[in-house]
């Protein structure tokens, strides 16, 4: 296995459509497919499972992989389980996405323009090198351009869409299938959430928009929630709707957001969330956090200002005090009561190689261990973040990974370190108590 295509976690129509015309463009690819996938791409795949039967990406040996496609995403947060390619120099990435904007993919090749839909760029491309799309084929690939273009009817719908859907046709596209699995599912889950949006919704002019946001409380898993948000919003008449949806345990909040206005980028908002979306739509997924902190922070993010502009490096402590790789542990030990750091960066001729802590103390077995370096010692899996990120980036990262500081990295130099205490001070509700 040398190529595998793949796309974001909680996979849609879009993305799934986008896979399977990319094992068309790189005939030999395999298709890997991520874990959560939408409940209505289940329910398609299980009628359809002798035709588009793909391993899922834990199933992958990544050890022979060399050539990664990524469509409809740009991020590598949003894949799942390839972390182990992210760390290869000799991996061939190519990019396949119609968001449009900052990648962490590094591609070699990418084909990023702003479509309502994705399958609308891989259609383009299979027409161009004349690659024949079965009537199946075709039918998946209208769902998918439906569903992210809302029948055509999204703002962010371009003309090449609505080409690619008459060509789709052209090529005996099933509308019976495409309904089918495009009807909404709404039933007595989803009215009374509907219900609580509406009861609890706080309508407000922000930055020229009229926004809406509603939250709920949900048990389990309920589908179609992105439905609701769609529905609110147009009951409530607004440019931009936003539901958060907030577990019976309170350990986490889905946000879904959905825009009519062009000027509105909802997509853009989730990102910053920690998600992803298009300027129509959008999600995140947020833990142990204080619901109405995260109603502040999108308005902050549609104002434009406030805590939302506050970048890492207004946050970051500088300069760093670091140690040399081949430091003596006992001089270690004085330049951390010296200093009062719990842990600090340790670098190799100014490369960050990894990072000591007090607690690395604990290994040292005797008094003669003392006289050896830090670098026999030190941790070398160093959790890092960029300058331009936001605090509440850094404070997620560093309740996933349960650590207390976060060296700020940029160009493999390190220029500046954050800690908790830091990202306290302006998201203090967004972090677990």
């Amino acid at each position: 296995m040398n190529q595998i295509v793949t796309t974001h976690r909680n996979t849609d129509f879009d993305a799934l459509a986008s896979l399977v015309a990319a094992t068309l463009l790189y005939p030999g690819a395999i298709a890997a497919l991520p874990r959560q996938i939408n409940p209505n791409v289940k329910s398609f795949l299980s009628i359809h499972k002798d035709f588009f039967d793909f391993p899922r990406t834990s199933e992958i040996d990544l050890d022979s992989v060399d050539h990664l496609v990524v469509v409809d995403t740009n991020a590598w947060r949003r894949l799942d389980r390839l972390d182990a390619l992210k760390k290869r120099d000799d991996l061939v990435v190519d990019l396949w996405d119609h968001h449009p904007g900052e990648t962490d993919l590094s591609p070699t090749f990418s084909c990023c323009e702003t479509t309502g839909a994705n399958i609308t760029l891989m259609v383009r491309a299979l027409k161009k090198q004349r690659i024949l799309i079965t009537p199946m084929q075709a039918t998946l690939f209208l769902i998918g351009l439906y569903e992210d273009t809302g029948n055509l009817t999204f703002t962010a719908t371009r003309a090449e869409d609505a080409a690619t859907a008459a060509y789709l046709l052209d090529l005996k596209a099933d509308l019976a299938m495409v309904n089918r699995f495009l009807s909404p599912v709404y039933g007595p889950k989803q009215k009374d959430i509907l219900f609580e949006l509406l009861r609890s919704a706080e309508r407000r002019k922000v930055n020229g928009f009229r926004i809406g946001i509603g939250k709920a409380k949900v048990q389990g898993h309920v589908e179609n929630l992105a439905i609701v948000v769609r529905m609110y919003m147009n009951i409530a008449n607004v440019d931009a709707a936003f539901g958060l949806f907030e577990s019976e345990k309170r350990d986490r909040c889905m946000v879904i957001g959905r825009s009519g206005h062009d000027g509105l980028n909802v997509g853009q908002i989730m990102q910053r969330l920690g998600g992803g979306g298009h300027p129509a739509a959008g999600s995140a997924v947020l833990k142990r956090v204080n619901v109405d902190a995260v109603e502040t922070m999108i308005l902050d993010l549609i104002e434009g200002n406030q805590q939302t502009s506050v970048q890492i490096s207004d946050l970051m402590s500088f300069p760093v005090f670091t140690l040399e790789a081949d430091t003596p542990m006992v001089e270690a030990g004085k330049l951390l009561r010296e200093k009062g750091c719990t842990g600090l960066p340790v670098v190799d001729q100014g490369r960050l190689v990894g990072i000591l802590s007090r607690r690395d103390f604990k290994r040292l077995k005797n008094q003669k261990h003392l006289s050896r370096p830090v670098k026999a010692y030190m941790s070398t899996q160093v959790k890092t973040i960029r300058p331009g990120q936001t605090p509440l980036s850094a404070a997620q990262y560093m309740v996933k990974h349960d650590i207390g500081r976060l060296p700020v990295v940029e160009d493999d130099k390190i220029i500046g370190i954050v800690t908790r205490s830091d990202t306290m001070r302006y998201f203090y509700d967004l972090l677990p108590d």
